[in-house]
């Protein structure tokens, strides 16, 4: 080799030296891709024989993938956790409650009393994620990053809670939440910013072309926003609608996946399958956008869920669950065409599954890359959580947190750079909520411990490692092991000044041998009519509807009738006060805003009335709501029963006297 190609050598060698510094001087990107209900085995590499994820499947050749991942068992929780690396018990958002109003300043999160009918007073979820957290997208974006907010949001439903005030320069998405803007296709039914029209919701998601797919227009949003976003260093949380309800799908994809079965015979729901379709399409348009702008080296990108698979939505049997009162008839009617009797999905071999403290409600994917720092196509059974999140991204773009900022989760950069364990002794998830008046567990080593708040309720513990699905419970056999979790969970419940359940001093103790019909209930003396933040107790010749939230009501979709009609009811209330009926029509996805409604007094008395209201549907009745007085009212009913109007013929009749 002459000099001359020496001298080559050694500039080529020092100009590639410098590039790699370059490079490594600058800030990586951030893409966040949070799914909506997907559980733990709705993907091919996590196992599923049914599903179809290329994408997501071939992310995880450059990923590294958990399999010991939680988050809460229901998405606002999740979400705040996510944004602040707080546990939920410390920011107050405790269930999917950012679609209602947010509560006034000094207000009372652990009332004092409760419905005589419940033995516990359950703590009430903030609706909104505080202005004073510090999240992490201000973080990012006081670090000089463009930040951008996509899809769901859920954790505030005005003005001052939106994404905006919370750190993301550019946003898109819509309320109220929970599932996507009026529905999955174009036009989407909302009201955009400065925009006021008779359109049902409110955000600066604008309609596209008819037909058009809201899982495909955040990729089209996400795409537009990393190719303004280039030579600075950007963060993208992507929140996608899918796989959440309505479930809107694809027919075309909907209908392939109805000739195929899953060899497994867990899966097979052809929605679901169709919806996961698109969320998979839709991130890999993504991951093709990074290759495309040559930033895919320098781009930490996490692929995570914001809690389990639906397993309860949907299916025959569940008039009295929340899934019978708000679906419409015709979208329950093509669910039972195409799925049959399968639920969204099945988290098998994990026990149960969203809103539930089972491993089926709160064991997610979680998959993250960064080329040169996380090793590629790896397997990790470390336990990560959504709270840990945030102190990973600080920690790998070298951020500090600020100073007295109150972070419970732990940064997941030894074990993503394979240099180390996490410093944590256990991981714990809280839900103060039915059934058993809620819980919380704590994950340590291989063991979970599940504490219940209902008085009585016996402990749960749980060997994971050799029993996955939770179905033999050591408690009785292992006490110091229990006293020992308990222990954790004791001091837990402490240092983040959880909320927890109390025993209701308006409790009647006779009611315990009392059958109820809830939302969960065994014993169906509502038939048919859906109690919501309410309690239903049979008492001689009626039914007592004790109020159990802000706005309790009687949901049914049994009400079917072209026309107005008129309600007729007769009850009694010793306190009474305003009342109302709402309605929505098959055709309409959602209640609006404003409009059909009807107001009306429930007599204040102890003698039975006879109520009567007038409902003026245009249009095909679909699900009909017969709101209680207030928050903390009573009343008892003999019957109910809808008639058309210029008709004595009834149309659905409920006597509760017999």
């Amino acid at each position: 080799m002459n000099s001359r190609s020496i001298r080559i050598g050694v500039c080529l060698s020092v100009f590639f030296s410098l590039r790699v510094a370059l490079i490594a001087a600058e800030k990586p990107n951030v893409v966040l891709f949070l799914v909506d209900d997907m559980g733990w085995m709705d993907c091919g590499v996590y196992g599923s024989k049914y599903y179809q994820t290329p994408n997501i499947d071939r992310f995880a050749q450059r990923a590294m993938r958990f399999t010991n991942a939680y988050a809460n068992p229901l998405c606002s929780p999740t979400r705040a956790s996510i944004l602040t690396g707080q546990y939920s018990s410390r920011h107050g958002i405790l269930t999917a409650s950012g679609h209602q109003p947010p509560q006034p300043a000094g207000h009372n999160f652990l009332p004092d009393s409760a419905s005589p009918n419940r033995p516990m007073i359950s703590p009430e979820s903030k609706n909104y994620l505080e202005l004073s957290a510090y999240t992490l997208s201000e973080a990012l974006h006081d670090n000089g990053y463009r930040t951008a907010h996509l899809g769901k949001w859920h954790l505030g439903l005005t003005d001052e809670y939106r994404p905006d005030k919370h750190g993301f320069e550019t946003t898109f998405h819509c309320a109220p939440d929970p599932g996507p803007p009026g529905n999955y296709f174009s036009p989407y039914g909302v009201t955009p910013v400065g925009k006021p029209s008779a359109k049902t919701k409110i955000g600066n998601i604008t309609d596209g072309p008819d037909g058009e797919y809201i899982v495909d227009r955040l990729a089209d949003e996400a795409l537009k926003f990393i190719e303004a976003s280039k030579g600075q260093p950007f963060f993208l949380n992507l929140w996608c609608y899918g796989v959440h309800g309505p479930w809107g799908h694809r027919p075309a994809y909907t209908a392939e996946f109805a000739k195929k079965s899953d060899p497994t015979g867990l899966q097979g729901n052809p929605i679901m399958a169709s919806m996961l379709q698109s969320v998979d399409e839709c991130f890999g348009r993504i991951l093709d956008e990074l290759d495309r702008q040559r930033v895919t080296d320098n781009t930490i990108i996490l692929f995570y869920s914001d809690n389990g698979g639906n397993t309860h939505s949907n299916v025959p049997g569940t008039s009295k669950t929340e899934a019978a009162e708000s679906s419409r008839s015709d979208a329950m009617t093509e669910w039972r065409r195409l799925a049959g009797d399968r639920p969204p999905t099945n988290n098998a071999p994990l026990r149960d599954g969203k809103g539930t403290l089972y491993e089926g409600g709160t064991r997610v994917p979680m998959m993250w890359s960064w080329n040169g720092r996380i090793a590629p196509n790896t397997t990790n059974e470390t336990i990560a959580a959504h709270i840990d999140i945030y102190p990973t991204l600080l920690e790998l773009l070298g951020i500090s947190k600020k100073p007295n900022q109150i972070i419970d989760g732990v940064s997941l950069v030894p074990v993503l750079e394979g240099r180390g364990q996490l410093d944590r002794k256990a991981f714990f998830n809280f839900f103060p909520f039915r059934p058993n008046d809620g819980g919380v567990t704590v994950r340590s080593g291989d063991y979970k411990l599940i504490r219940w708040f209902g008085n009585g309720v016996p402990r749960e513990l749980y060997n994971l490692k050799a029993d996955i699905g939770e179905s033999k419970n050591l408690a009785d056999a292992m006490p110091e092991k229990v006293l020992e979790l308990d222990r954790l969970i004791d001091g837990y419940l402490k240092d983040t000044q959880a909320l927890v359940p109390q025993p209701n001093p308006n409790y009647k103790a006779s009611n315990r041998a009392t059958p109820s019909a809830t939302s969960n209930g065994d014993i169906d003396v509502t038939r048919g009519l859906v109690p919501k933040q309410c309690i239903v107790t049979p008492v001689e010749g009626a039914i007592r509807v004790d109020a159990d939230g802000r706005q309790p009501f009687l949901g049914t979709v049994q009400v079917k009738h072209k026309g107005a009609m008129t309600l007729l009811m007769k009850a009694r209330s010793a306190n009474g006060g305003p009342g109302k009926i709402q309605w929505r029509t098959a055709d309409q996805e959602t209640f609006p805003d404003t409009g059909q409604v009807v107001d009306f007094p429930w007599p204040a008395t102890s003698e039975w009335q006879e109520v009567k209201v007038s409902i003026p549907i245009q249009g095909t009745s679909g699900t009909i709501r017969l709101y209680l007085p207030g928050a903390s009212s009573s009343v008892e009913i003999q019957s109910i029963q809808f008639v058309a109007d210029g008709s004595a013929k009834p149309i659905h009749v409920w006597n509760f006297s017999k």
